[in-house]
């Protein structure tokens, strides 16, 4: 069993700054991709931003700019530092982790619990 730990939301004022992070511990062979969702209230969740474990970044659009992604292969956590923050970004922010838990190919995926994040205009 894999657990994934985020850390780091919280309440800002617009064109603010925060940072997230996200411990993944458990049974893990290899991570293949972290990545950052969001989910704002009435609407589905969508991806922020993916790292994969060559350092490959995705961004949205709407966060290309603003957002950074990293990651710490040795600690198996990724980060999501957040810069020009603007009420838009106000949503429940989600790690997910793309991961092999042996030696075979079989890739799980695994979600955070998830962490506030509320910009204030």
């Amino acid at each position: 069993q894999v657990q994934l730990v985020e850390s780091g939301g919280g309440l800002v004022q617009s064109g603010g700054s925060l940072g997230l992070s996200c411990a993944a511990s458990g049974s893990i062979f290899s991570i293949n991709r972290m990545a950052w969702y969001r989910q704002a209230p009435g609407k589905e969740r969508e991806l922020v931003a993916s790292i994969d474990n060559d350092g490959t970044t995705n961004y949205a659009d709407s966060v290309k700019g603003r957002f950074t992604i990293s990651r710490d292969n040795a600690k198996n956590t990724v980060y999501l530092q957040m810069n020009s923050l603007k009420p838009e970004d106000t949503a429940i922010f989600y790690c997910q982790a793309l991961l092999r838990e042996n030696a075979s190919q079989r890739v799980y995926r695994y979600w955070g619990q998830g962490t506030q994040v509320t910009v204030s205009s």
